[in-house]
């Protein structure tokens, strides 16, 4: 064969080589998708700390010793008429002894209301709660307002409850009413002038301004609550009293070291786990 001829079957061969297509592989199957994760509805009967408060016995121990602690130091608070438990009150040395406490999971406890009530929370369903149920007294509360009275300590209780009207009841203000029932209901009596609600005389829920309001006629020598801000204001993401800035995990942590002095020294605080301010911040 001709050196011609071989060169054309070359090209030939070539030529059509290069007309075969290449298959180009099949593309990776797609993974399927998974789906979307069920929704868990929320079960208070699950709630760890529902039901600690309602079973533990350690609950009621807490109590029982923040209370007796406070008790204990009754005679010192009032012996010096220089102490204030209330950052920047002077001046108060003349002044009636006080001392100023929370209602909810301080003085009354909500747990069979928590862990009974139909999600989502409303004040109307906690004050028709009450309207129906027996209120549950703290632990160790009732024996030391009796003790603080008996010393000559008023007492007064600030409650985040606010006041909002209720069908066609012309009360301004039920929810303070009902308060009042309930404190009477477990052995504590006292009256309007005495308990403190949101949303009443311009308050907002920054308890900084209703503390100041009796420190205006008192001298306030404890604090009660179990919420950071039954003590000092600008714990929450909202901006209420002075707040400027939303508080943080470590502005809370913050407010915390700079009382320490107050802990127990005046500002005696309850477990809180079943709700609070705490709850933006997990």
């Amino acid at each position: 064969m001709s050196r011609l001829a071989n060169f054309a079957l070359v090209f030939v061969s070539l030529s059509l080589f290069a007309c075969v297509s290449v298959r180009a592989p099949a593309p990776a199957p797609t993974p399927p998708v998974p789906p979307p994760p069920a929704s868990v509805s929320y079960d208070p009967k699950q709630d760890l700390g529902l039901l600690w408060v309602k079973h533990a016995a350690e609950y009621g121990a807490i109590t029982r010793q923040t209370y007796r602690s406070a008790e204990a130091a009754l005679p010192g608070f009032l012996a010096d008429t220089s102490w204030s438990a209330m950052p920047g009150q002077t001046d108060a040395e003349n002044l009636p002894p006080a001392v100023i406490l929370d209602v909810d999971e301080t003085v009354v406890s909500n747990v069979d209301f928590q862990l009974a009530f139909e999600r989502p929370f409303t004040n109307r369903k906690l004050y028709d709660f009450y309207r129906q149920h027996a209120a549950i007294p703290v632990p160790g509360v009732v024996e030391f307002v009796a003790a603080a009275r008996n010393a000559g300590v008023t007492t007064f209780f600030v409650t985040n409850r606010p006041c909002e009207l209720i069908d066609d009841n012309p009360d301004p203000c039920p929810q303070k009413h009902g308060v009042i029932e309930e404190l009477e209901s477990i052995g504590i009596s006292t009256d309007e002038a005495h308990v403190m609600l949101a949303d009443e005389n311009d308050w907002d829920r920054a308890k900084i301004r209703r503390r100041q309001y009796v420190a205006r006629t008192h001298r306030v020598i404890m604090l009660f609550g179990d919420d950071l801000g039954d003590f000092v204001p600008c714990v929450r993401t909202k901006l209420y009293g002075p707040c400027t800035a939303p508080a943080t995990k470590a502005s809370r942590a913050q407010l915390v070291e700079e009382h320490d002095d107050y802990w127990g020294n005046g500002w005696y605080i309850l477990p809180g786990p079943m709700h609070g301010s705490w709850t933006s911040f997990r």
